[in-house]
């Protein structure tokens, strides 16, 4: 039960020993955080998918975005501390933020602009815009509250509550990795679902729409816990006396370039003049450490394509567990839940093994093993999409076509392509691979059953694939030409079916909700889309008789053309053919990318802050959270710079660069390690307390002694 508490005149209320106000904000963060992640989630396969980008374009802009949502914390700390405070700084940029989601899920509505109502936006330029505004919107928001809410969280505890206030810390980073994980798990089942008012489309709406109302509930708690806060007015903020004091150096330094002058030990000793002793030696440590940080943006360009180009890897890989149809963007979800497998394992267990080993693992060495593992996950990244790269089909190149024969009859059958002169046979009721000419030797083909023959024209200038039905019925050889534009494999997993009729009626046939129409005799149907991994089932309806066939599990991803070679009350007999190959890498493949990327992630993240802020001063923690965050913010970056310049034709390529770039930056920053000298910031302080002590027992010897006899009589 809550009860009134009262610590150095003033009172608030507690729970369990808490103030009441830190689960205010720990709801608050769980919802931001269930918010961030849950867009997150789904942003690059938005991208793809509704804004029609292709997949390099999709990963930069989503490598920009992650890196403005790392930029900003250092605007949000500035506005927090030099001017609105950390509580008004909160609730203004989370009214940004929100709204930045509410027009994220407008953007995404097909329907405003689907005027025509064919299931596709006629104006994507409306919905373009509206995005990138929303995105703008919740960087400014997520990264400008990133600094205030755990900082004003630790500001509600008095100085006697040091144990209430580790073990908020532990809660509210519980409270992330919760929002995290749910939203991953959430967010992709509800994108997977069809919705629309003219159209079924994938719902992205409602999967951008959940998060905005979380992120509304997010800003709600937290005001309503408002009258509870224990609110500390802004203070100036550190940053900027660091930046000055560097800045007045830098300005001292060249105005005293001439030989004249006497050289410093340190060029920071040349903001002595305006600044004391102790500002400049504190900035000495952190500038020290900011050094150290140089190469690790590095890692976090690896990191953070998790949710850019392995989502995109995701998407052609089989996500079918058994009982579970995995969404791409769900495999995202296996960070956060090694995460929290990984960490108790890591401290628990496999550091003391290390220590007992009598292996001196520093936490410098800690984030070189981190960084050399983050590299291994993208060799095996590679390794896998080398083997997505086997089953993917070969489209025609430009100035090509493909073109494969099905014969429906019950004898050989002779085929001759023109003006190339290729011949070749083909058995009964069987079909050939695709074979690909050059569009100016495929004019027209030649079918050949004994002594009778049938040709075809073939026109490649509208059309690079093309499909010849070919066979001996009684009234003569008869065929049917079909011809469409392969150019990539069905999106999003779903698959491309179509029909032939080999009976010798006219057939309606339906699969589903989808109306295929009416076939003749060897006539070939258009392709429509289907889920995959699903079956549903096929009505055929002829003069004489109607016959019901559940089709068989299709794959995902992949173009089938099915066969009606039997339809009567008593057998359906149907053959499937496969026109492009579904996906058949399965997903639990990227496990061992993910388990050695979250292994670095351990030992390097966790080790990184605990480095930092064991080797900085106790009132500039702050600088190095920012320079903390900036890394990432850089890691982007590089990633855009990187996939841009590389110009790589191979995804796998492009993994190996990356990991070869990372090897190469753990070797320099190994280098760097080994001559850091560690060193124990609060002596340093310790011997400047010592200092000005001295000094004022030399200014004031009196007050000394009286110190000094209030204390001897205590």
């Amino acid at each position: 039960m809550a009860a009134k508490s009262k610590s150095k005149g003033s009172s608030a209320l507690s729970l369990f020993g808490y103030p009441l106000s830190i689960f205010f904000i720990v709801i608050n963060e769980f919802c931001e955080r269930f918010s961030y992640y849950g867009m997150r989630a789904v942003l690059v396969l938005y991208f793809k998918y509704f804004l029609r980008w292709d997949d390099n374009f999709s990963t930069a802009i989503y490598h920009t975005f992650v890196a403005l949502c790392y930029l900003t914390p250092i605007l949000g700390a500035l506005i927090a501390d030099s001017w609105l405070g950390k509580f008004k700084t909160i609730v203004s940029l989370s009214i940004v933020y929100t709204i930045g989601q509410a027009v994220m899920a407008v953007s995404s509505i097909n329907d405003m602009t689907d005027q025509n109502r064919d299931g596709n936006p006629d104006n994507i330029a409306v919905h373009i815009a509206l995005s990138m505004t929303g995105l703008i919107l919740i960087a400014l928001g997520t990264g400008g509250i990133k600094p205030c809410v755990s900082a004003f969280g630790g500001d509600q505890f008095e100085e006697h509550q040091e144990k209430q206030r580790s073990r908020f810390f532990s809660i509210f980073y519980l409270s992330i990795n919760a929002g995290s994980l749910i939203s991953t798990v959430i967010t992709p089942i509800l994108r997977a679902q069809e919705c629309g008012i003219h159209s079924r489309q994938q719902c992205y709406p409602l999967a951008f729409g959940v998060p905005a109302a979380l992120m509304a509930v997010s800003l709600i708690v937290f005001i309503a816990g408002s009258g509870m806060y224990k609110k500390v007015q802004p203070q100036g903020n550190i940053m900027v006396r660091v930046c000055k004091c560097i800045g007045f150096a830098i300005k001292n330094r060249f105005r005293h370039r001439s030989k004249e002058y006497p050289k410093r030990e340190h060029w920071l000793d040349w903001a002595s003049e305006k600044y004391d002793k102790r500002l400049i030696a504190q900035t000495k440590m952190v500038l020290k450490v900011l050094f150290l940080y140089i190469p690790l943006p590095m890692f976090w360009a690896l990191f953070d394509q998790q949710g850019s180009r392995w989502t995109l890897q995701a998407t052609t890989m089989d996500g079918d567990f058994g009982a579970l149809q995995i969404q791409p963007d769900q495999m995202q979800t296996v960070n956060p839940i090694l995460i929290i497998i990984m960490v108790p394992v890591v401290d628990a267990v496999i550091y003391p093994l290390i220590q007992k080993c009598k292996i001196n693992f520093t936490p410098l060495r800690k984030i070189t093993v981190g960084m050399f593992l983050a590299g291994l996950a993208f060799v095996a990244a590679a390794l896998v999409q080398v083997q997505i790269d086997k089953t993917l089909p070969v489209f025609p190149a430009a100035g090509q076509a493909q073109i494969r024969i099905i014969n429906l009859g019950n004898s050989n059958a002779d085929v001759t392509f023109l003006p190339d002169l290729q011949n070749m046979t083909v058995l009964p009721m069987e079909s050939t691979n695709y074979r690909v000419f050059e569009t100016s030797q495929l004019k027209s083909v030649i079918i050949n059953f004994g002594n009778e023959n049938r040709s075809e024209i073939i026109d490649s200038t509208s059309s690079n694939t093309h499909t010849v039905t070919i066979k001996n019925a009684a009234t003569g050889v008869v065929s049917s030409l079909s011809s469409e534009n392969f150019t990539s494999k069905p999106e999003e997993g779903k698959n491309l079916i179509r029909f032939i009729n080999n009976l010798p009626q006219t057939v309606n046939i339906t699969m589903g909700d989808t109306d295929f129409g009416i076939l003749e005799e060897t006539s070939i149907s258009n392709y429509s889309l289907f889920s995959g991994g699903r079956t549903d089932d096929i009505v055929i309806v002829a003069d004489s008789t109607n016959c019901t066939v559940t089709s068989e599990a299709l794959g995902y991803g992949g173009a089938y053309t099915i066969i009606i070679n039997e339809c009567s009350e008593d057998v359906t007999q149907l053959r499937y053919v496969e026109d492009i190959q579904p996906n058949t890498v399965h997903m639990a493949w990227q496990i061992p990318q993910y388990f050695l990327l979250t292994c670095g992630e351990v030992v390097f993240s966790v080790t990184g802050l605990e480095f930092s802020y064991s080797q900085a001063p106790s009132n500039m923690k702050s600088v190095l959270q920012a320079g903390w965050l900036l890394t990432v913010a850089v890691g982007n970056i590089i990633v855009l710079i990187v996939a841009g310049a590389s110009k790589l034709s191979e995804q796998w390529a492009e993994y190996v660069l990356f990991a070869a770039l990372l090897f190469a930056v753990c070797i320099i920053f190994a280098v760097m390690a080994y001559f850091y000298t560690y060193i124990d910031p609060s002596e340093v302080e310790a011997q400047f307390d010592e200092e000005e002590k001295k000094k004022q027992i030399k200014q004031d010897p009196d007050l000394y002694g009286k110190e000094s006899e209030a204390v001897s009589r205590m």
